[in-house]
């Protein structure tokens, strides 16, 4: 029998690999995507589908996955989540057209859905001890950032060797391995049938949040239909109040609102969202605007915003273990307001100077693992253990709201502000504005053209990176006056209330 202790801290490293393949595919196909559209003649839209279609699906369905959880144990929905997300890997990994892609992104999506609130709540209900589970969940939110920094260095490398399939096939063996150390280690399911799954209410969040992205991407196009703009937000507004007004109703909710109520726990909320936001859409930029611009080859480029996880692991590792000593207020609101200091570098010197840009996500980095370390520790220590599926659901919809609204959002701001902004030579094609790919491939023997779509490009980039700094500014005003009263001893306090029992109404 393996000793409790070091049992406690092998199971942390099979649920943390879990997550790791999770954010992995979060970012994996940055690097990859001008190759996939290359090969399998993607379009624009169908190309952010394919990236989307991961992290909207799965946002859909954690409430759900989560609250699942807590009903039919968290192990059982860990061990089902990696069998799915194996075969879902082998399904991308051999797709032969863009739409049967985007497909097998979503079935991965329903593996991640099932799989990412377990791990969270296995450390939960696991590690009794707070500093033990603070430094635990340190150790998860730093894998998380990691994931999302490995992506596309590990697109680059099994791109420059093997064809893009590669970056799912790599999947299979890690889930073999954690579903083997997952049978071993892992705690008997403390299932509770009294708790009731709602297939209802997770088809309403995501019919919502499909609805929203679909609305964002058509509204930030160059010429956006208005027909489609207003039917998605009607969608994604009819969705949200019908999924609200049934959490209302339901004696055991997918989500009670009430645990919003303690602002420590909303402010972990956000945190974890604006972090995902900013380092998703960094990179997604980042990486195509160093290929298609510069020339870089996707693994150069991935390790160039690898400098962004490389900033992260340090503070994020020392966040959780100074979280008891110095409080929230200092490490969120603080990160946060590092954070938006990098991307103001990485705004300055994207252009003009290598070195200030390394600086900048090395510094956008180190307030994001900083923030994102005890973002988890202020979601899971302000819910009872028995309500630690649906915060650890709360979180992930958080990471995957992030991540989606920043590529949808960003990327069809980058893809918008280029096709308005470029000025063509006289007598090239129109699809020229279509986006920089476009160009470069009529503009070859054409250094005209090449400029003045590489200039656009740029601007757009900077637009890009402006937002992206806004936002982060914002949330560290926001949850700073959120956490005023979070000093060192009140990082984790009671939970919100009615968080046990049925709501009543």
């Amino acid at each position: 029998m393996v000793p409790s202790t070091r049992r406690r801290w092998l199971l942390l490293t099979v649920v943390s690999a879990g997550l790791l393949l999770i954010t992995l595919d979060n970012s994996i196909l940055y690097a990859a995507l001008p190759t996939l559209i290359e090969d399998l003649g993607a379009s624009g839209s169908q190309s952010l589908w394919i990236i989307n279609a991961y992290p909207v699906v799965m946002a859909g369905l954690l409430l759900g996955s989560g609250t699942l959880g807590d009903r039919v144990g968290h192990r059982r929905m860990f061990l089902i989540g990696l069998v799915v997300f194996g075969a879902a890997s082998l399904a991308a990994a051999f797709s032969s057209s863009p739409e049967a892609l985007i497909a097998a992104r979503a079935f991965l999506a329903v593996g991640a859905a099932a799989m990412m609130p377990a791990t969270l709540a296995l450390i939960r209900v696991t590690f009794d001890d707070e500093r033990e589970r603070n430094l635990a969940i340190a150790v998860w939110g730093s894998l998380a950032i990691v994931g999302s920094g490995l992506g596309p260095i590990v697109g680059g490398i099994l791109l420059d060797h093997f064809w893009w399939g590669s970056v799912f096939l790599i999947n299979v063996p890690v889930v073999v391995v954690a579903l083997t150390a997952a049978l071993v280690l892992a705690p008997p399911d403390d299932a509770d049938p009294s708790k009731r799954w709602d297939l209802i209410s997770s088809l309403l969040a995501l019919v919502a949040l499909v609805s929203l992205v679909i609305a964002i991407k058509e509204a930030t196009k160059s010429s956006p239909a208005p027909l489609v703009v207003a039917a998605a937000v009607l969608a994604a507004s009819v969705g949200g109040w019908a999924f609200a007004r049934r959490q209302r109703r339901l004696p055991y909710p997918l989500l009670d609102f009430a645990i919003f109520r303690n602002p420590a726990f909303l402010a972990g909320v956000l945190a974890a969202g604006l972090s995902m936001f900013a380092i998703a859409g960094v990179q997604l930029v980042t990486t195509q605007r160093f290929q298609l611009v510069e020339g870089l080859t996707p693994l150069r480029a991935g390790l160039l915003v690898a400098a962004v996880a490389l900033g992260a692991l340090p503070t994020a590792m020392v966040g959780g273990a100074v979280l008891h000593k110095v409080g929230l207020l200092p490490i969120v609101a603080g990160g946060l307001a590092l954070s938006t200091a990098g991307t103001l570098l990485v705004l300055i010197g994207f252009d003009t100077s290598m070195p200030l840009l390394v600086t900048g996500l090395l510094v956008t980095g180190a307030g994001l693992g900083a923030a994102m370390s005890v973002a988890s520790s202020a979601i899971m220590g302000n819910v009872p253990a028995r309500r630690a599926g649906m915060a650890s659901s709360v979180e992930e919809v958080s990471y995957e709201f992030g991540s989606l609204v920043a590529v949808a959002l960003l990327g069809s701001l980058l893809t918008a502000v280029y096709s308005t902004t470029v000025d063509l030579p006289a007598g090239v094609p129109d699809r020229a504005r279509d986006s920089l790919d476009a160009a470069l491939a009529l503009g070859q023997g054409d250094p005209a053209l090449i400029r003045a779509a590489s200039d656009a490009f740029d601007h757009a980039y900077a637009v890009v990176m402006v937002v992206v700094t806004a936002v982060m500014a914002l949330g560290a005003i926001v949850t700073g006056l959120l956490l005023r009263r979070h000093g060192p001893g009140s990082a984790l306090t009671a939970a919100a209330p009615h968080a046990e029992t049925p709501a009543h109404h």
